[in-house]
């Protein structure tokens, strides 16, 4: 089995983190001039159509009243270290996909640390306690599955899917889904 492991709205999380006072407010991550472009967005300015690698003028227009900052990568970096720590207690085969998501390979684990959900569960308490932040998890026989899982989770979720439904849950997905 596999889990993709994937942090929600990492960037706009680490400053609603970092800044308390930004905590429930729509937060976007990003260039802030005429031709930025967001790099992320809290799950507040989500729900106003705000998205990543959309220009700044466009969410600005989406959400007047979002509060733009500035990115800070060495603070990510920082936050993604702690967050790959935390996932390589739980595998030793861990295939980082960014700095905010990576797939875990959970063969041979079930001995020592117990059943896919229990992993998963574990893993998404451990990055809270480490970091504070949260992690989204999806857990399939395949990573593409795995990594659809966990997008079709978010925010704050986990879904897993046995190798006898692969078939049925991949059929009737568009193939714009598919990763």
């Amino acid at each position: 089995m596999i889990a993709h492991a994937d942090m929600d709205a990492f960037y706009a999380s680490v400053e609603q983190l970092d800044n308390p006072e930004l905590r429930g407010l729509p937060v976007i991550v990003g260039g802030r001039s005429a031709r930025g472009v967001v790099s992320s967005a809290s799950y507040e300015a989500r729900k106003f159509g705000v998205r990543s690698a959309m220009p700044t003028v466009q969410a600005r227009k989406l959400c007047p009243q979002g509060i733009f900052v500035a990115g800070r990568m060495s603070r990510y970096v920082e936050l993604s270290r702690a967050v790959r720590a935390a996932f390589e207690s739980f595998s030793p085969l861990v295939e980082p996909l960014s700095l905010d998501e990576a797939f875990l390979d959970l063969t041979g684990t079930g001995r020592l640390l117990g059943n896919p959900i229990r992993i998963a569960r574990a893993l998404n308490r451990r990055v809270r306690e480490e970091t504070g932040l949260i992690v989204s998890v999806g857990v399939a026989p395949t990573k593409m599955a795995a990594k659809i899982l966990s997008d079709m989770s978010k925010p704050d979720g986990l879904l897993i899917l046995g190798p006898e439904s692969l078939r049925d849950f991949l059929g009737p997905l568009p193939v714009e889904r598919l990763w």
